[in-house]
C-alpha cells in the first residue's frame, strides 16, 4: 500500500487542524495587525508542530526537515543574538550605533547597564516569538502534508479563506457600509474594500495568494463539479486583488497568473506523451485572469480608472516608495554586522531621517531593506539563501498545478514586498510558511529513487524535545514582548497631561526609557513635564530636549520645547532660533501661534523669520494685523526688505509696507511705498488694488471706486476683486450695483469659505436698503455654510431688530457653543442672551394681559404671525 494511502492519524489531523486554524487566524486578527494576535499565533504553531511530531510517529515516519527551514532557523537564532546583553567594549564593536546610544544617551541619565543590539528589545522579543512561529508552522505543514488529502484541505482552507475575506468586503461595499461589520471604524485608513485587512496592499497580498492557490487547486480536479467551487473562489479574491486599488497589488497578482500560465505551459511542453495539447491549462489560467479583470473592472470601473490616472506611473512610485529608499539604506548602513533590532526600524529609523516627514515610518516598505536594516549583513545572507532554497524548490521535479500555483503565488507576493510589508504580519507569513511546506514536504519517491531529497531526517525525540523547547522558548518571550512601544508613551503622556509632578514623571520617564532606550517621544514627554516646574526645571528639560534631538533631529516639537525652556532661562536670542528651528523641522504652526507673540523687538523677529516662500509675507500679515503690534511690524519690514531684496517676496513685503502705513495713517509714506510697488510690479493686480486704498485714504473715493470698476473689466473672474468692488459700492451708496457685481463673480466662486463671503456682502446690502428679512435669510445661509459664534451672533443681532427675540436668544446660544470657555467675549454674548430672553418674557407677559383684556387679541396675534412669515419687510 503506497504510504499516502495509509490511515492518518489524529494527532496529524489534530495538527492539521490547529494549521488551518492559523490560516483563519491571520485575517481574523486584523489581517494580524491585533496586538493580541501573537499568543493564539504561538499556541498554535507550537501545539501543530508537537502533535505532527506524534502523528509522524505513530504513523511509523520519521520526521523530516526540508532544506528551506534553515533560513527561518537562522532568524530564530539572529533575534535571539539581537537580544544578548552585552558589555560595553563588545557592544562598540559589534553595534557602534547601539553603543553610541547608550554612552551618549542612557548613561548621562543613569542607565549604565549592559545593553543588546537591539534598540528596541521588547519589538525584538515578540520577531523571537513570530519567527519561531513561523518555524514551527513550515515543519508541521511540511510533516502534515505528506498526506494528500491533508494538504488539499490546507490549501483549500487558504484559498476558501481568501475568498471569504474578498466576500465580507464586496458585501461591506453593496450594502454602503463603511465601518468592519457595522462595528470597528479605522481610524488612521480609509481602506477602498473593507474587511479585517485595514491596508490595502496587505489585502491585495493576501487574496492575490489565496486566489493563485485556488487556480491550483481547480486545475488538479479532474470532475469539473469538484473543481467549480475552487474556480468562484479564485474569481472572487482575484475581484478582491482588483477592488482593493492597490496598484503594486493588483501588477504582481497579475504577474502570478502569467507566471503560472507559463509554467503550465511549459511543463507540457516538456512532456513526452502530453494527454492534452501544450497549451490547455496555461490558457484555462489566461482565461481565468481575463474573466476576473472583467468582472472586478464592471465592478470598480470608475474607481479603477480614478486610481490609474492618480498613478502617473514610474513618477508616482518614486514619490511615494522609493524617494525615501536613500535614507533608509544610510540607516542599514550604519547597522552593518547584527542591525539594528528584529523590529526595531520604527524606534531607530528617526534618528537617519532627514527630511521632514508628518509620516510615521514603521517599516521600509521594502523587503530588502528591512533585512538589511534589522538584521545587517547576517539577514541579507539569509535572504540571499532563502532565494537560492526557493529556486531550488521551483527546479524540484514533478510539480503538478497545484505546486506551480503555490510557488508562482509566493514568488509574486515576494517581489510585491519589494514595495510593502504584508509579510511582516502574520496572515501573509504563515500563509506562506503552510503553503511552502506543502511544496516542500518529503516524497517518499524521492526518497526511494532520487540521490538528493533536499530533507534531512530528525529522530522523533529531538524533533518533539525541538518543537516543545522551542514553543516554551515563543511563550517566555511574549512576557518582555508585551511591552509595546505605544502603551509606554499612552501612559507617560497620560501623566503628563493629568500634571503629576516632575519627579514621579521623570522617574516613571527613566524606567520606561531603559525598556525602549530609542523611543525619542519618552524622552520629549520627561521634557515637556519638566516645563512644567518653570525656570527651576527648563534645565533638565533641555538635557532631555538633547537626547530627543540625538534620537530625531527633525522633531519640532522638541525645538519647541527647548525654546520654551531656553525663553524660561533669558536666552531669548537662543529660544527664538529654536522656534525658527521647529518651523523649519515641520512644525508650521509654532511661528504665528506661540513664537510672534512672544517677540519684543525687530531682531527676534529677524530671528524667526526662515527662508521658506511666503513665511516673511505671513509673518508680516500677523503683525500689521494688530494694532499693538503694528509699530514692531513696520520696524521689523525695513529688515525684512532688505533681507529679501532680489527675490520674489521683496514685492510682497512692500504691499505689506502700504497696507501697514495705511493702518497707522502715515498716508505719504503709504503713497511712496505704492510707488516703489508700482516700480517692481506695475501690472499686477495687486497693484492696481493697492493704489485704490491709497487713493482711497486721500479722499479720493470716487476715483478709487472708478479704478476698481475699470479693473473689474479687465479681470471679470477675479472674486477677491469683485468683493472689494461691492463693499466699496456698498460705502457709496450704490447697493444695487454692489449686488449686480456679486451676481457676476458667483458662478466663478470655488470654495464654501467664497460663497460665505458673497451672502455676507448681500447680506450687507439688504440691510442697507432696509430689507431685514431678506438680510436675516443671507446671514442664517452664512452660519449653515461656516457655522463661526460671529455668524450665529450676526442672526442674532437681525433676529433682535426684527423683535424676534426668542430666537435671537438661541441663535446667540448657538454662537456660545463655538466659543472657548472663558474670556471677555463669551460673557458679553452671555449677558446678550440673558438681556434677550428678559425682553421675550416681558412680551410674553404683555401678549398674556393683553388677551384677558381684549378676546380678539389672540386671533391678532396669530394673524400677524403669519404675515410676518411670509412678509420681507421689516416689523415696525
Amino acid at each position: 500500500m503506497a504510504p499516502e494511502s495509509r490511515r492518518v492519524s489524529r494527532y496529524t489531523l489534530s495538527a492539521e487542524a490547529a494549521l488551518a486554524a492559523l490560516l483563519v487566524l491571520g485575517p481574523v486578527a486584523l489581517g494580524g495587525a491585533a496586538p493580541w494576535v501573537s499568543w493564539p499565533l504561538s499556541l498554535l504553531a507550537g501545539l501543530a508542530a508537537v502533535l505532527a511530531v506524534v502523528g509522524a510517529r505513530r504513523q511509523g515516519q520519521t520526521p523530516r526537515i526540508p532544506f528551506l527551514a534553515v533560513p527561518l532557523v537562522g532568524g530564530v537564532l539572529l533575534c535571539a543574538s539581537q537580544l544578548v546583553p552585552l558589555p560595553p567594549t563588545l557592544l562598540g564593536w559589534v553595534s557602534p550605533e547601539a553603543a553610541a546610544l547608550r554612552e551618549d544617551v542612557l548613561v548621562p541619565l543613569g542607565l549604565t547597564g549592559w545593553r543588546p543590539v537591539s534598540l528596541e528589545p521588547s519589538a525584538t522579543w515578540r520577531e523571537l516569538a513570530k519567527h519561531g512561529a513561523y518555524l514551527l508552522t513550515f515543519l508541521a505543514a511540511a510533516q502534515v502534508c505528506r498526506s494528500r488529502t491533508s494538504r488539499q484541505r490546507l490549501l483549500s482552507v487558504l484559498a476558501f479563506t481568501g475568498a471569504a475575506v474578498a466576500a465580507v468586503g464586496l458585501g461591506h461595499a453593496l450594502f454602503n457600509v463603511e465601518t468592519l461589520f457595522g462595528l470597528r471604524a479605522y481610524v488612521h485608513a480609509r481602506p477602498p474594500l473593507v474587511t479585517p485587512f485595514g491596508n490595502p496592499n496587505h489585502l491585495a497580498g493576501f487574496l492575490g495568494l489565496a486566489a493563485t492557490v485556488a487556480v491550483g487547486l481547480a486545475l488538479s480536479k479532474q470532475p469539473r463539479s469538484r473543481a467549480t467551487p475552487f474556480a468562484v473562489a479564485a474569481l472572487l479574491s482575484g475581484a478582491g486583488v482588483l477592488l482593493s486599488l492597490s496598484r503594486a497589488g493588483i501588477v504582481f497578482f497579475v504577474f502570478g497568473q502569467v507566471l503560472l500560465a507559463a509554467w503550465l505551459a511549459k511543463q507540457r511542453r516538456e512532456a513526452r506523451t502530453p494527454a492534452r495539447p501544450s497549451w490547455s491549462r496555461g490558457a484555462a489560467v489566461l482565461l481565468g485572469l481575463l474573466t476576473t479583470l472583467s468582472v472586478g473592472a464592471y465592478l470598480a470601473a470608475d474607481q479603477l480608472w480614478a486610481e490609474a490616472r492618480t498613478a502617473d506611473s514610474v513618477e508616482s512610485l518614486r514619490r511615494g516608495k522609493v524617494e525615501p529608499w536613500p535614507m533608509m539604506a544610510r540607516a542599514a548602513r550604519a547597522f552593518p554586522v547584527l542591525g539594528m533590532g528584529r523590529g526595531a526600524f520604527e524606534a531607530a529609523f528617526p534618528r537617519y531621517q532627514t527630511e521632514p516627514n508628518p509620516n510615521t515610518f514603521t517599516h521600509p516598505e521594502n523587503a530588502v531593506l528591512q533585512v538589511a536594516a534589522e538584521w545587517g549583513a547576517p539577514g541579507l545572507l539569509l535572504g540571499l539563501l532563502g532565494v537560492w532554497c526557493f529556486v531550488g524548490l521551483v527546479r524540484r521535479e514533478g510539480h503538478g498545478p497545484v505546486e506551480l500555483a503555490v510557488l508562482s503565488g509566493v514568488a509574486a507576493l515576494a517581489l510585491h514586498n519589494l514595495f510593502d510589508f504584508s509579510l511582516e504580519l502574520p496572515a501573509c507569513a504563515v500563509a506562506v510558511a503552510v503553503v511552502l511546506g506543502a511544496v516542500a514536504r518529503p516524497r517518499e519517491s524521492e526518497r526511494l529513487f532520487a540521490r538528493s531529497t533536499r530533507t534531512h531526517p530528525l529522530p522523533t525525540v529531538p524533533a518533539l524535545a525541538l518543537a516543545s523547547g522551542l514553543t516554551a522558548v515563543m511563550l517566555v518571550a511574549l512576557v518582555p514582548g508585551g511591552r509595546r512601544m505605544a502603551d509606554a508613551e499612552a501612559r507617560l503622556a497620560e501623566r503628563v497631561s493629568a500634571r503629576a509632578p516632575g519627579a514621579e514623571v521623570r522617574a516613571l520617564g527613566l524606567s520606561l526609557i531603559d525598556v525602549h532606550p530609542a523611543d525619542y517621544l519618552l524622552y520629549r514627554l520627561v521634557a515637556v513635564a519638566a516645563l512644567g516646574d518653570g525656570a527651576a526645571g527648563a534645565k533638565d528639560a533641555l538635557g532631555f530636549v538633547n537626547h530627543v534631538l540625538y534620537l530625531r533631529p527633525l522633531d519640532g516639537p522638541a525645538h519647541r520645547v527647548a525654546a520654551r525652556a531656553l525663553v524660561h532661562l533669558g536666552r531669548r536670542a537662543q529660544g527664538f532660533l529654536e522656534y525658527r528651528l521647529a518651523y523649519e523641522a515641520g512644525d508650521t504652526r509654532v511661528l504665528l501661534g506661540e513664537a510672534l507673540p512672544l517677540a519684543r523687538t525687530p531682531e527676534e523677529v529677524a530671528t524667526l523669520t526662515a527662508d521658506a516662500p511666503g513665511q516673511a509675507t505671513e509673518l508680516a500679515m500677523a503683525l500689521l494685523g494688530v494694532p499693538e503690534r503694528r509699530a514692531l511690524g513696520l520696524a521689523w519690514l525695513v529688515w525684512a526688505r532688505e533681507h529679501f531684496e532680489g527675490r520674489p517676496e521683496a514685492t510682497a513685503l512692500w504691499m505689506q509696507e502700504v497696507r501697514g502705513r495705511l493702518a497707522q495713517g502715515e498716508l505719504e509714506a503709504a503713497a511712496a511705498a505704492c510707488a516703489e510697488v508700482e516700480r517692481r510690479a506695475p501690472d499686477a493686480l495687486g497693484t492696481h488694488l493697492l493704489r485704490a486704498d491709497v487713493w482711497r485714504a486721500q479722499g479720493r473715493a470716487a476715483e478709487a471706486l472708478q479704478a476698481l470698476e475699470a479693473l473689474s473689466k479687465r479681470f471679470p473672474h477675479d472674486v477677491e476683486l469683485a468683493f472689494t468692488l461691492a463693499s466699496r459700492q456698498q460705502e457709496a451708496g450704490l447697493t444695487r450695483r454692489s449686488r449686480d457685481t456679486l451676481a457676476a463673480v458667483a458662478p466663478f466662486l470655488t470654495n464654501l469659505q467664497q460663497r460665505a463671503r458673497l451672502l455676507s456682502l448681500e447680506a450687507d446690502c439688504f440691510e442697507r436698503e432696509g430689507l431685514l428679512a431678506r438680510a436675516l435669510e443671507q446671514r442664517r445661509s452664512v452660519a449653515g455654510l461656516l457655522p463661526a459664534p460671529e455668524s450665529h451672533f450676526a442672526v442674532a443681532r437681525l433676529q433682535e431688530q426684527l423683535a424676534r427675540y426668542d430666537a435671537a436668544a438661541r441663535s446667540v446660544h448657538e454662537g456660545l457653543r463655538l466659543m472657548p470657555p472663558g474670556g471677555s467675549r463669551r460673557a458679553e454674548a452671555e449677558a446678550w442672551a440673558v438681556r434677550l430672553e428678559a425682553h421675550e418674557r416681558a412680551r410674553v407677559d404683555a401678549r398674556r394681559q393683553e388677551r384677558v383684556e381684549d378676546p380678539k387679541a389672540q386671533e391678532r396675534e396669530q394673524y400677524l404671525r403669519r404675515s410676518e412669515a411670509v412678509s420681507d419687510s421689516p416689523v415696525p
